[in-house]
């Protein structure tokens, strides 16, 4: 199962609305190349369908994870506990670096921003979900097994 946070369902859910809606322009796009002639050599027909096609496969991804998915609800969630949508402040006890990390369900794999996101999947996932404040947690990374200490949760 798939956690997702409600903020994360609604852009899904945008996201699945903008492909349903740009299924018209490929369709045109598909009877505008047809019209050009001989299909065997009409690169647009065949760059319009592949196009087609993988907005088709979007489609489904995104209705299949939304019907899948799990919206998390943190209403009951105590103020020092980390769950999906939180970000924390981890200090790594080997080297003493402090940094923020955010887990949620679904990665934006932008990697401008001031923490480092990471799923409830994910080996730090799982070892921050409902951790608390000040506690230690072990994390087995490929690269090793490290261990951070929970400094604060950032609204």
């Amino acid at each position: 199962m798939d956690f997702i946070t409600g903020e994360e369902k609604k852009e899904l859910e945008k996201q699945l609305r903008d492909h349903i809606a740009s299924r018209k322009e490929l369709t045109t796009r598909i009877a505008t190349a047809r019209e050009l002639g001989d299909l065997k050599e009409n690169a647009e027909y065949h760059a319009a369908r592949e196009d087609q096609g993988l907005n088709e496969a979007k489609i489904r991804e995104l209705e299949d994870r939304l019907q899948n998915a799990q919206v998390a609800d943190d209403a009951d969630v105590p103020d020092d506990m980390v769950f999906l949508g939180a970000t924390v402040i981890l200090k790594d006890l080997e080297d003493e670096e402090e940094e923020q990390y955010r887990l949620v369900g679904n990665p934006t794999g932008d990697f401008t921003l001031d923490y480092i996101e990471v799923t409830p999947t994910s080996p730090m996932g799982m070892s921050l979900m409902k951790a608390r404040v000040g506690e230690t947690i072990r994390v087995d990374l490929p690269r090793g097994t490290r261990r951070y200490e929970i400094i604060s949760i950032v609204d």
